[in-house]
């Protein structure tokens, strides 16, 4: 059920980073969307990558979904801060932008560890 549910984040993430791509392209004086759509665009196919070795036994399951589910927090914090800037002219909360840059380091970090604790498959 976690992988359908993360599978369907990313679908959306991935929908967003268009959209914000599009907007970015599009709209004048949109230039800080651009690395909004790259992170949510980057990290929704990071998701996908990583429940496909978690059903593959290649990614350690706990850390792995929690690695999944960081790169979501932390591209939401990330493109909806920039977001947020580009159109309310204010930040989601102070540091939102840095929290989610550091969530998603933390997260590429756990794909290393579930990487290196998975148990090879026989």
């Amino acid at each position: 059920m976690a992988h359908r549910l993360l599978i369907g984040l990313a679908g959306l993430m991935g929908a967003a980073g268009v959209a914000l791509a599009a907007a970015s392209a599009h709209g004048a004086d949109a230039s800080r969307l651009a690395s909004a759509s790259a992170m949510l665009l980057f990290h929704a196919t990071a998701i996908l990558a990583v429940i496909g070795l978690l059903t593959r036994g290649l990614l350690h399951g706990g850390i792995g979904l929690v690695a999944a589910v960081g790169f979501v927090i932390g591209a939401a914090l990330f493109a909806g801060d920039l977001t947020l800037r580009q159109y309310a002219g204010h930040s989601l909360f102070p540091m939102a932008a840095p929290t989610g840059g550091t969530v998603m380091i933390a997260s590429w970090l756990a794909v290393t560890l579930a990487a290196v604790v998975a148990k090879p498959n026989p």
